[in-house]
């Protein structure tokens, strides 16, 4: 995992373990759409680490806040804009 969930947690502000499920479910989901966008595999999003963390913890967040009625259009929009410089043109 490019992201722990204490740091996930410190990120949302989150004080309590009553979401860590829901939270590690979201940091999985995160780094897969960040992967797919991307379109490379794990250990390419670990080499731009810096980049893919911003882009992780965006769409953890994004995920997180607007869990009843997320925009996909928006986030997947967003992620590709941050995700540009690592984006390979085919798998």
């Amino acid at each position: 995992m490019l992201i722990t969930l204490e740091e996930v947690k410190l990120y949302l502000r989150v004080e309590s373990s009553d979401e860590d499920g829901m939270i590690n479910g979201l940091i999985e989901s995160a780094e897969q759409l960040c992967m797919d966008i991307a379109r490379v595999n794990s250990e390419v999003l670990m080499e731009e680490a810096a980049t893919a963390r911003i882009a992780v913890l965006y769409a953890i967040a994004f995920l997180y806040e607007n869990r009843e009625e997320a925009d996909h259009k928006e986030l997947l929009t967003m992620l590709r804009a941050l995700l540009f410089g690592v984006r390979r043109e085919v798998f």
